[in-house]
């Protein structure tokens, strides 16, 4: 009976151990789970890999997938651990503890489409994968079933995967392996955006950290390098504008905007700073093959030009012509200074590589004064300019000149004078200031004022002329204000109020002259009446007068044509008398010869006086007879009766 109670007891006990290793062999994996198989019996594996793919003691390639699970207890042990899961905008960077050594200088692992998102231990190890960090990145919200061994997958939050290096073992096991452990920071772990900074436009600049090394003089790579520009020259009909657009453009569909690093490499991309920058979106970038920095977009807003300075490209060739001596111009694609500038536009730049002055093509005015133009900083250095003049006298001269740079002409001033900056500081303000400096040395204070429109037009001259010789238009000169010293203004205030005083008098003389002419006016008007009826008496007068004129003229022009009439009558009748007279005389005459020859001569004249008698002629009887007592009387009667008498035969009485 005691042998059977043992054998039953024995028999019991076998089942209680073998239930027991059912027990503890039978595993129950999460659906978000795997369970890492470690055996711990068998062959030794080989020092430089942790995982064991024949069978090997040790942790074994395969892995428990979800649900019930069985492994022989205590050959095996089974570890449960997560899957793998990226949250929302953060990547999981994967590093391969297993795989081939990678390659001298490598800096990360082959990358090849069959390895997927490294479920596939066995698949990534005879596919050849390397260990080390591996060139794709897990993207957000990934939930993978990865070997915890095999690979590490750094998150922003966690480090997933059971570390075999000592040093990273130790971390973990004390709950203190995170990103910064592997010289990250959680920010590089996490999707980069590239969007606008408030309101600047901003890009990305790459820098790549793993590749060929770039060719010897290049600071950047570009893929392909610059034989395309090389192969646009041949074509005449291509101008510079589409070669920028050629250089502005970029390759980064070649490798998906560098998240394909492995595409990057084999188009021949190279370490170091990239030639083409990245655009706004969020990109998925392995912090340790790809480092990002942002910078302001290149904007060219209106009425300005960016000419480029140009690092990067092909080899110098210059197309100023030889009478330029200021360096070279260039075609774009070539290093130096590129002969079109860019204009109104927003360009994705690298600035690293090329420098890009901005030149304002509106007119541009610079105030030699304390204060500053608000339109732009450039004449912030300025200040106002200090002459003396030939007496003796400091003036300070607050001036303002206007100057303009023609598109076309901005990359030859950039090559004369290197910035807008050094134009103003150090070529204006020299030139400006010696020439007010010395003109004011020439004048005396009061002729410099006296003169101030010629020697502003004088300094226009001076200073169009100046800036000929650097491809820049003047548009204006002008002086703003003018401080004088105390004692000219004393001098120039006496002399002010004396010119004004004599001012006054003269408008008091001008009034007073205003006054009288004022009187005059009006004693005029108050003797208008007069005036205007003295004038029309005048009018009167002279009128009579003209009418008199008019009819003495008349009566002169009638008495002379009747007095010749009147002459020619008596002249006709005067020689008819004449000639009766001469007859009657004649024969009178001839009778008084006939008469005395017959009566004699005494008798003869006897008759003639009694014919006289008889004839009336002579008078033998007194027209007037006053008798009287012979008084005085009597005498004064006979005058004064003769007086009053009648004419006789048309003589007065």
């Amino acid at each position: 009976m005691e042998l059977i109670a043992l054998a039953v007891g024995a028999a019991i006990g076998v089942l209680l151990v073998f239930f027991l290793m059912v027990a503890k062999s039978v595993h129950r994996i999460g659906p978000t789970e795997v369970g890492l198989v470690t055996k711990r019996f068998g062959r030794k594996l080989p020092d430089d890999n942790p995982i064991a793919f024949n069978r090997e003691a040790g942790h074994q390639a395969d892995l428990l997938m979800p649900g019930m699970r069985m492994k022989w207890w205590p050959i095996f042990t089974v570890t449960k651990f997560p899957w793998v899961q990226i949250q929302a905008g953060e990547i999981g960077v994967v590093i391969s503890q297993v795989g081939r050594s990678l390659p001298i200088g490598a800096k990360s692992a082959r990358y090849r489409t069959e390895f997927g998102t490294f479920t596939d231990l066995r698949g990534f190890i005879s596919g050849g994968g390397e260990k080390g960090v591996q060139r794709p990145v897990l993207p957000p919200g990934s939930l993978v079933p990865i070997h915890p061994v095999g690979f590490l997958v750094i998150t922003a939050r966690h480090v997933h995967g059971l570390p075999v290096a000592p040093e990273f073992a130790a971390l973990a096991r004390g709950g203190k392996l995170v990103a910064q452990s592997f010289k990250l920071d959680p920010k590089q772990l996490e999707v980069a955006v590239i969007a606008p900074h408030g309101t600047t436009d901003v890009i990305g600049l790459v820098t790549t950290l793993e590749g060929e090394p770039l060719p010897s003089g290049d600071l950047a790579s570009r893929i392909g390098a610059f034989d395309d520009i090389v192969a646009l020259e041949t074509d005449r009909a291509v101008t510079d504008a589409q070669v920028i657009d050629i250089l502005m453009g970029t390759k980064n569909g070649l490798h998906n905007n560098y998240q394909d690093f492995q595409a990057f490499l084999d188009a021949g991309g190279r370490i170091g700073l990239q030639h083409d920058p990245l655009l706004y979106g969020a990109y998925l970038l392995n912090p340790f093959l790809v480092r990002v920095e942002l910078v302001p977009m290149l904007v060219v807003n209106q009425g300005q030009v960016a000419v480029i300075k140009s690092f990067v490209g092909l080899p110098t060739l210059d197309t100023s012509g030889e009478e330029f001596k200021f360096g070279s111009i260039v075609a774009p694609g070539h290093r130096g200074i590129w002969q079109e500038p860019l204009r109104t536009g927003k360009y994705a730049i690298n600035p690293r590589i090329y420098a890009a002055e901005l030149v304002p093509t509106f007119i541009l005015t610079l105030n030699w004064a304390n204060a500053a133009s608000q339109a732009h900083d450039l004449d912030a250095r300025l200040e106002p300019i200090v002459g003396k003049s030939r007496e003796g006298f400091i003036f300070t001269i607050d001036l303002q000149v206007q100057i303009h740079v023609p598109d076309a002409r901005a990359p030859k001033v950039i090559s004369m004078v290197g910035t807008m900056k050094n134009l103003v500081n150090e070529v204006l303000q020299s030139a400006v200031g010696n020439h007010f400096r010395n003109t004011l040395q020439a004048l005396e204070a009061v002729k410099f004022i006296e003169t101030r429109e010629q020697v502003q037009q004088s300094a226009h001259t001076a200073v169009t002329r100046y800036l000929a010789g650097y491809e820049i238009e003047t548009k204006g000169v002008y002086i703003q204000d003018v401080v004088f010293p105390d004692e000219l203004v004393a001098v120039l205030t006496r002399r002010e109020i004396a010119n004004q005083e004599r001012a006054t008098y003269k408008e008091q003389q001008a009034a007073q002259t205003a006054r009288i002419e004022m009187e005059k006016a009006r004693g005029t008007a108050d003797m208008q009446a007069e005036l205007a009826a003295a004038q029309v008496s005048v009018d009167i007068n002279g009128n009579r007068a003209q009418a008199r004129e008019a009819q003495a003229g008349g009566d002169a022009a009638y008495t002379r044509i009747t007095g010749q009439a009147e002459a020619d009558r008596v002249q006709a009748i005067g020689l008819a008398e004449a000639k009766a007279t001469e007859a009657l005389g004649v024969a009178r005459a001839a009778g008084f010869a006939a008469q005395r020859e017959a009566i004699g001569e005494m008798p003869t004249a006897l008759v003639a006086v009694a014919g006289a008698v008889a004839e009336g002629k002579i008078n033998v009887v007194p027209d007037i007879l006053v008798t009287g007592n012979g008084s005085s009387l009597d005498g004064l009667a006979a005058t004064l009766m003769r007086k009053l008498s009648p004419a006789q035969d048309g003589q007065p009485g």
